[in-house]
C-alpha cells in the first residue's frame, strides 16, 4: 500500500468526458506550456475543488483559479476555452483568493447555455502548472471516458532530489536504432515535434549517433543540441526513452523520424524550388541567386535592416533580472501560441508550424541557461538574452551544414521578440515601404517578413539564407518572387545612391540592377501579362474548362481536411477528387472514432455545397506509419501491407470509418476510394461490406465506390476493375514508383522518377482503354499539375484532373486553350520515344513553352 504522504490524488472536479491535454484545441494547452495536466468537457455545471488548498488566483472574468495544497503543488482549473472574452458572464464565483477549500468544495457555477455561445468550447483544463517536488503519473482515464464527480482522475507522487536520481538511473530504459529518413534532415519543426512526443508520454528522451561518440547527443528537451547534432538524412541513430510509456514514445519517434516528410509546405503552389544559381553568363550589373520563391518584379531596392531593441547592458541582480527574463519568455511564447492559431485560421499552415517551431525553441532549456549565466555574471536579462543567442547563431553559421546555417535567422528572430518585450519600446512596428519595393537584407526573420507582408513587397533579394529556410518558405507561401544566397555584392549595390527601379527574375535567377528602359518596359509588359492571366482565370474560375475541341474536363481539388474544402469551393473547385482520409488518423494516441470521422467528412461535403466528393480510405503504410498501428518490419513496406491490404488484418478501422462515411448527407454526392487496389476481388469484397452496413443502417442511397490505379496491375487489369468500379482514379506518384522500381522519397531517384516515361504513360492510356464505355478516369497524382504532363494526361483521354485549390483557376484556364485532339496526333511519337527526358524535350516543343502560343495550347506553366 504506498504512503499517502508520498501521494497526491486529485479527484475529477466535474463530471464530464475525458480530454486528454495534448487534444484541447488550444496550443497553449495542447503544447503543455502551462504544464501536465488533463481535460474535462463538463456534463454539469459547478466545478468543484480537486484536492485540499488553498485559492491563490481567481481571474478578473472568473473563469479560471488557481489552487496551491500545502505541499506547493499549484493547480490550474480553466473553465472553457476562450472564455476570457465573456467577461464574466454566466459564471458565478464561490470563492475569492485566500480561501481554504477541501476537496470537493464548490468553486463556481456556471451557465453552460451561456458559455456555448461565447466560447469556443467548454473543455476545461486542469493543469499543474508547479509541481514543486512532485511528479504527475500517467492519466488512469483514457480518451472519451466518462467520469464522475469527485472520481480519482490524477496521480502524483512526490519526488526528493534521491528520488529524482533513482527515477532517472532505475526506471525503465529502451533504445532503438534507426536511419533519418526526413530529406531536410533533423531542423526544428520535426526537433519541437519529438520534444512533444516527450512530453505526452512522459519520458525522457534523448537521441544520440551511430556510432557512438562523446557528446554526439542530445536530450530532445534542448531544440539547440538536437539541431547542433547536424542530423541529416541518412544518419544513423539510436533512441533512448526512460520512463513507463517509453515504448509508446519510441514507436511515435520512430514514426516521425523514418517517415520522409511531404514536399515542404506545397499547398497553394506546384512550382518546383531551384536550387542551382542562375548558369548563363551574366550580363553587366546583374547579380546572380538561388531561386527561394518564383515570380517576376520591377522596383526600387530597398535595405531592410532594422536594428535591435536598445537594452541596458548592466543588470540589476539576479533576483531582479531572472524573473524579467522569465517574464518576457512566457509573453513571448502565448504571443507565438496565438499568432500559430491565427495562421491556422488564415489557412497558412507554413507559418502556423513556424510559430509552433519558434514556440518550441524557446523553451528550449539551454537557452535560457545560457541567458542565465549571463545574469548572473552581471548583465540585464536583455543584454544576457542577446549574448546567448549570438552565442548560438554563431555556433549554427560555424557548423558547415547549410540547413543549420539557415536556422540562424529563425535564431534572430527569437532574440528580436524578447529584447522587445525587455526594451520597453514599440520596436515591433514594420518600417514603411514605398509601392513596390523590393526588400534587400542581408537575412530576414520570419516574423520581419510576416510584419512586412501587408504591405506587398514587389519582391524580396537576400545576401544570405538559403532556399530551405523558413523566410523562403513563408515567400513562396505568399507568392512574393525572392532570390537567396546573392553574396554582399547585394549589399554593395543597394547602397548605391544612383539606383533607380531594378528587374528581379526569380524564374531565371538574376537582379538587374540598371536595366535599360526597353528592358523595364518589356519585363513591365510580361508581368501585366501575368496580372491579366491570372486575373482573368480566376473570373473563370467557377465555369467548366472546356478544350478548344470541345471535351469538358472538370478540375477538382485534393484536399485534408474540412478547411481546405472551403478553399477548394471558393477557388472553383468542380468537386473533390482527393480527400486525404489519413489526416484524421495522424498526430493521435488512437484512431479516430465514428463521430469525429462523420463530422469532418460531413463539413467537406458541406462545403462543397452538392459537388462530388471523393474520400479516400485510410492510406497507411510504407512511408507513412501510425503510432498506435505498427505494422510488421518488413525488407520492402512499399510491396508490404498498406492501402486496401490492411483490411485483412484491421477489419475494425474500415468498419468505423465505413459507417462513418455512410452517415453523412447527401450520399449520392459521396464517393469512396479505395487505395492500392491490385485485383478486382478487394473492390468487390469491400462492396460487399459497403452494401452489409447500408442495409444494417436502413439508408436507400449508396455513395459511389471507385479504385485507385497505383500498381501496374490494376492499370493492366483496367477492364476488369472497371466492370467492378463506379469510376477509377489514377495516383501518378505511386504508379511511377512502382512501374520504374524506384523509391519516390529517394532523392538521388527523384529526378529519374518521371510520370512521362513512356512506360507510365502507356500504363495510363491502358488504363483509360480498359475503362472506356465502363467509368470516368480521373488523376490525383501530382501530374495532374505538371505544365507539361496534365495536358497529356487529357489527350490520353483522361476526365478529370485533381489538383491543389490554389491551382485550379490556372489549371482551368489552361486547359481551355488546349486543342486535345491535335496533341493526341503526337501520342504514337511520345511513346516510342526512349525516356522520359526524351518525352518531356518533345513534348515542350509541341506546346510551345518558349512562350509561342501553338495551335495546340497557349504556355500551360503560364497561366
Amino acid at each position: 500500500m504506498s504512503d499517502p504522504s508520498q501521494t497526491l490524488i486529485l479527484q475529477s472536479p466535474v463530471e464530464g468526458i475525458v480530454v486528454p491535454l495534448s487534444e484541447v484545441p488550444d496550443p497553449v494547452f495542447a503544447g503543455l506550456s502551462l504544464g501536465e495536466g488533463i481535460a474535462i468537457d463538463p456534463l454539469g455545471g459547478c466545478l468543484h475543488a480537486p484536492c485540499d488548498g488553498e485559492i491563490v488566483q481567481c481571474a478578473r472574468t472568473r473563469h479560471a483559479l488557481t489552487l496551491r495544497t500545502d505541499a506547493g503543488v499549484e493547480l490550474l482549473l480553466h473553465l472553457g476555452l476562450d472564455t476570457v472574452e465573456l467577461e464574466g458572464q454566466g459564471i458565478e464565483l464561490m470563492v475569492s483568493v485566500g480561501d481554504s477549500v477541501r476537496a470537493g468544495d464548490p468553486l463556481c457555477r456556471f451557465d453552460a447555455d451561456v458559455l456555448a455561445l461565447g466560447a469556443s468550447a467548454l473543455i476545461t483544463p486542469l493543469v499543474v502548472t508547479e509541481p514543486a517536488a512532485w511528479h504527475l503519473l500517467p492519466p488512469r482515464h483514457s480518451k472519451g471516458e466518462r467520469v464522475a464527480l469527485g472520481e480519482e482522475l490524477l496521480v502524483l507522487t512526490r519526488t526528493s532530489a534521491e528520488q529524482d536520481e533513482a527515477a532517472t538511473t532505475k526506471g525503465p530504459l529502451m533504445e532503438r536504432c534507426l536511419t533519418l529518413a526526413l530529406a531536410a534532415g533533423l531542423h526544428a519543426r520535426p526537433a519541437a515535434r519529438l520534444r512533444a512526443i516527450a512530453r505526452e508520454y512522459g519520458v525522457n528522451l534523448e537521441v544520440h549517433l551511430e556510432p557512438a561518440t562523446e557528446g554526439a547527443g542530445a536530450n530532445v528537451e534542448s531544440l539547440s543540441a538536437l539541431m547542433n547534432l547536424g542530423l541529416v538524412a541518412g544518419s544513423a541513430l539510436r533512441l533512448r526513452a526512460q520512463g513507463t510509456r517509453g515504448e509508446a514514445a519510441l514507436d511515435a519517434a520512430e514514426a516521425l523520424l523514418t517517415t520522409p516528410e511531404a514536399k515542404e509546405h506545397a499547398a497553394g503552389t506546384t512550382q518546383a524550388v531551384p536550387t542551382q544559381a542562375f548558369e548563363k553568363e551574366l550580363e553587366t550589373g546583374e547579380l546572380a541567386g538561388l531561386i527561394a520563391s518564383q515570380g517576376l518584379a520591377t522596383g526600387p531596392l530597398i535595405v531592410c535592416r532594422p536594428p535591435l531593441p536598445s537594452v541596458p547592458y548592466d543588470g540589476e541582480g539576479e533576483s531582479v533580472e531572472s524573473p524579467r527574463l522569465k517574464q518576457a519568455l512566457n509573453r513571448i511564447s502565448d504571443d507565438l501560441a496565438k499568432a500559430e492559431v491565427q495562421a491556422t485560421h488564415q489557412g497558412q499552415p507554413a507559418e502556423a508550424e513556424i510559430f509552433a517551431a519558434h514556440g518550441a525553441w524557446l523553451e528550449d532549456p539551454n537557452l535560457a541557461a545560457e541567458a542565465e549565466a549571463r545574469i548572473s555574471d552581471g548583465r540585464s536579462a536583455g543584454q544576457a538574452w542577446r549574448e546567448a543567442l549570438d552565442a548560438e547563431a554563431e555556433r549554427l553559421a560555424a557548423s558547415g551544414n547549410d540547413l543549420l546555417a539557415a536556422r540562424v535567422a529563425d535564431l534572430r528572430d527569437l532574440q528580436r521578440r524578447v529584447m522587445v518585450a525587455l526594451s520597453g519600446d514599440n520596436q515591433e512596428a514594420a518600417p514603411e515601404l514605398p509601392e513596390g519595393a523590393i526588400l534587400v537584407a542581408e537575412d530576414l526573420t520570419p516574423s520581419e517578413l510576416v510584419a512586412v507582408a501587408d504591405q506587398h513587397p514587389a519582391g524580396l533579394c537576400l545576401s544570405g539564407g538559403g532556399t530551405t529556410s523558413h523566410v523562403a518558405i513563408l515567400a513562396r507561401a505568399r507568392g512574393i518572387p525572392c532570390l537567396v544566397a546573392m553574396g554582399q555584392a547585394l549589399l554593395e549595390a543597394a547602397h548605391e545612391a544612383a539606383l533607380g527601379s531594378v528587374i528581379l527574375d526569380a524564374e531565371k535567377g538574376c537582379l538587374a540592377l540598371k536595366p535599360t528602359p526597353m528592358q523595364l518596359a518589356e519585363m513591365a509588359e510580361r508581368i501585366e501579362a501575368r496580372r491579366q492571366q491570372a486575373e482573368t482565370a480566376r473570373a473563370a474560375a467557377h465555369e467548366p474548362a472546356i478544350t478548344l475541341d470541345g471535351r469538358t474536363v472538370e478540375v477538382r481539388a485534393n484536399i485534408g481536411g474540412a478547411e481546405e474544402a472551403c478553399l477548394a469551393a471558393a477557388s472553383g473547385a468542380d468537386g473533390v477528387g482527393l480527400l486525404r482520409s489519413e489526416f484524421l488518423f495522424l498526430g493521435r494516441d488512437s484512431a479516430p472514432d465514428e463521430a469525429t470521422q462523420r463530422e469532418e467528412y460531413q463539413a467537406a461535403l458541406t462545403a462543397l455545397d452538392g459537388k462530388p466528393v471523393i474520400i479516400r480510405t485510410l492510406d497507411i503504410g510504407a512511408d507513412k506509419q501510425l503510432p498506435y498501428l505498427r505494422l510488421p518490419t518488413v525488407p520492402n513496406p512499399a510491396l508490404g501491407v498498406r492501402g486496401v491490404r490492411l483490411w485483412q488484418s484491421q477489419p475494425e478501422l474500415l468498419e468505423t470509418q465505413l459507417r462513418a462515411i455512410l452517415g453523412v448527407t447527401p450520399l449520392k454526392a459521396l464517393h469512396i476510394m479505395l487505395p492500392m487496389v491490385s485485383e478486382a476481388a478487394e473492390l468487390r469484397e469491400v462492396r460487399q461490406r459497403l452494401e452489409t452496413l447500408a442495409a444494417e443502417l436502413g439508408l436507400s442511397e449508396r455513395p459511389r465506390l471507385g479504385a485507385m490505379i497505383e500498381v501496374p496491375s490494376a492499370a493492366l487489369c483496367a477492364a476488369s476493375l472497371a466492370d467492378e468500379a463506379d469510376f477509377l482514379s489514377i495516383g501518378t506518384n505511386d504508379l511511377t514508383q512502382y512501374t520504374l522500381a524506384m523509391d519516390r522519397e529517394d532523392p538521388a531517384l527523384a529526378s529519374r522518377a518521371d510520370v512521362l516515361h513512356p512506360a507510365v504513360l502507356r500504363l495510363i492510356q491502358a488504363t483509360v482503354a480498359g475503362a472506356a464505355k465502363r467509368c470516368p478516369v480521373g488523376v490525383c497524382g501530382s501530374a495532374a499539375s505538371d505544365e507539361l504532363a496534365a495536358p497529356l494526361l487529357v489527350a490520353l483521354g483522361v476526365d478529370e484532373l485533381s489538383v491543389e485549390p490554389a491551382r485550379i483557376p490556372a489549371v482551368k484556364a489552361a486547359l481551355r486553350h488546349l486543342d486535345t485532339a491535335a496533341l493526341a496526333a503526337n501520342i504514337p511519337e511520345l511513346l516510342a520515344l526512349p525516356d522520359a527526358v526524351s518525352v518531356r524535350l518533345r513534348l515542350g516543343e509541341l506546346l510551345a513553352l518558349d512562350n509561342e502560343a501553338s495551335p495546340i495550347t497557349t504556355p500551360f506553366a503560364r497561366c
